[in-house]
């Protein structure tokens, strides 16, 4: 395969798809969507069997149990992410919004309206459903998408393509509105990064680490998401047991490869006598490694030394580390120190204290009394999500469709000229 031929080929059909998807309403988009949520449940025999020969491969290559689990199929996950393009459908269309409204003194009435970025390049590793999801925000956001995924998925990701394929054409929308790269090479990767600029608007990584660092390191267009989620959860002096150990468990263990799962445990030293012994107890029972500093280790027998690595390490595993603070400051502190502004979680009865926390805490997701697994576009209301973005320029915290939009000024006259 000619790569540079071949993604140029892409580059070219998707800024022609992007213009006509700019100028349709948002009616046709839903209906594009609904067609390929049909399509997908149709056709969930087939996709569950390429999966099965892409986990069945993935396996015998040695996947880690967190990245089979992220690649993994089955009938209840092709039914949610057809569930999940249904969500998106009934969201508001992004498209048109009014976004300000004024008038000038001289007569001049200036809107600044809601239009699609163009053109998306996305590129995932091992989740297959980022096919469906990355996919249909695009659509309904009136973007043009190239998708490629991650080699371990390709017969999956293929066959969920080919549902969102027939449906845009079901609708009478271009085709060419989503594209999927046809190739595992990691060269069409490298060509789509550096040399697509002047069809590619912003580039979304959603992978791991070493991918990520060479999207960011490679990328001549801007790009959209995190290097990692080393989430958080702190269980200040007024948390409640109850609710402390059913937060703690739920943010550690519901998936552990995901990257809203929590890494970190950090509890005041005042109640860890208190509150610890019920956690570790939670954690242990459902097969978690804990790792802890000294306070800790001396409450909790089970727990190994934790390192000073352990406390920037997203393990994506069933493993956290638990370190015992002074007070608030210092648990503020710490996520400053070592986190990576994805995810935090402060679990307390006292108002003002997760005031503070919420305030001072500078991560794309803060929360009170809440599980970091709900740092999700889905749990958010946003139907799906395109990744999660920890930077402060256009998007940061879950990315859905009203993300994926910039704008543009609408300026009306009535034959003013400027002095």
């Amino acid at each position: 395969m000619n790569i540079a031929a071949t993604m140029t080929a892409l580059g070219r059909a998707a800024r022609d798809a992007a213009t006509t998807l700019a100028a349709t309403a948002g009616e046709q988009r839903d209906a594009a969507l609904a067609a390929a949520a049909a399509e997908l449940r149709r056709c969930a025999a087939r996709i569950v069997d390429a999966n099965r020969q892409d986990t069945d491969a993935a396996r015998e290559r040695g996947l880690g149990s967190a990245m089979l689990d992220r690649l993994m199929l089955d009938d209840g996950r092709v039914e949610a992410m057809a569930a999940g393009i249904e969500t998106v459908i009934g969201l508001d269309d992004p498209l048109g919004r009014v976004l300000d409204d004024r008038v000038r003194p001289n007569g001049l009435r200036i809107q600044r309206v809601a239009v699609p970025l163009g053109v998306i390049g996305i590129v995932y590793e091992s989740r297959p459903n980022v096919t469906a999801d990355a996919a249909a925000l695009c659509i309904k956001s009136g973007n043009a998408a190239i998708l490629r995924g991650g080699s371990e998925s390709f017969r999956s990701s293929a066959a969920i393509y080919e549902c969102l394929r027939d449906g845009l054409e079901a609708a009478g929308l271009p085709a060419a509105a989503v594209q999927m790269v046809p190739t595992t090479d990691r060269e069409a990767v490298g060509f789509l990064l550096s040399s697509m600029a002047s069809f590619v608007d912003v580039v979304v990584p959603r992978g791991g680490r070493s991918l990520i660092e060479r999207v960011r390191d490679d990328a001549r267009v801007p790009v959209i998401g995190h290097l990692e989620g080393i989430c958080h959860v702190y269980l200040h002096a007024a948390a409640d047991p109850g609710v402390a150990r059913d937060v703690v468990l739920n943010a550690k263990m519901r998936r552990t490869g995901i990257c809203g799962a929590a890494e970190t445990l950090l509890v005041d030293r005042d109640v860890a006598e208190t509150l610890l012994p019920g956690v570790s107890e939670a954690l242990l029972g459902a097969g978690c490694e804990i790792r802890g500093d000294e306070t800790v280790r001396s409450i909790v027998p089970e727990a190994a030394a934790a390192s000073d690595a352990d406390w920037s390490t997203e393990y994506l595993d069933a493993i956290v580390s638990i370190r015992a603070v002074d007070d608030i400051d210092a648990a503020i502190d710490h996520i400053r120190r070592y986190g990576s502004a994805h995810t935090e979680s402060i679990v307390t009865a006292d108002a003002a204290a997760a005031g503070k926390f919420l305030r001072e805490v500078d991560s794309a997701i803060v929360m009170h009394n809440a599980s970091t697994q709900f740092a999700d576009g889905g749990e958010f209301g946003f139907g799906a999500e395109i990744g999660i973005a920890t930077g402060r320029i256009h998007a940061r915290g879950p990315v859905g469709a009203e993300q994926l939009t910039s704008y543009k000024y609408v300026v009306r006259g009535s034959g003013q000229v400027r002095p």
